[in-house]
């Protein structure tokens, strides 16, 4: 079943995404797993612009917990792109984002993906609540 493609309404914020040289496989486009990549460099920049986390001291993390991506059409070094941020859902301990790839000026998505975090202490890497101030930041990504 293929998903709808998503076009940048679906998205709340949107960060610049330069290929490397390296992103191309032997086919001569990015590789599907360097997206995965761009998804978590995105959803990590926004939390690290958003105050949300401070990636030497945060006593909670989120961790990557699953991801999924659905792809539309391939993209290849040097285009620029941009990664969309939207959240799905907040749960007690849990963020569902949907992330696209998208070309710069071009309203559809390369690609949708699923990424889900989980909130956790950072000394002991189990679950906890997610703190009423993130939960409220991320409330600004939902869609």
């Amino acid at each position: 079943m293929k998903k709808e493609r998503p076009t940048r309404a679906d998205f709340r914020h949107f960060c610049p995404i330069q290929p490397r040289w390296s992103d191309n496989d032997v086919y001569g486009h990015i590789n599907n797993v360097v997206y995965y990549e761009y998804f978590d460099t995105a959803v990590n920049m926004w939390l690290v612009e958003n105050e949300i986390l401070d990636i030497e001291k945060s006593p909670i993390i989120s961790v990557v917990v699953e991801t999924g991506c659905t792809y539309f059409e391939s993209a290849a070094y040097p285009e620029q792109l941009e990664a969309g941020v939207a959240v799905d859902k907040i749960g007690t301990s849990s963020i569902v984002y949907a992330t696209g790839i998208f070309r710069r000026d071009v309203d559809h998505a390369l690609c949708v993906g699923r990424f889900v975090h989980v909130t956790v202490d950072r000394a002991t890497m189990r679950p906890v609540p997610m703190p009423e101030d993130m939960r409220a930041k991320l409330g600004t990504l939902l869609r």
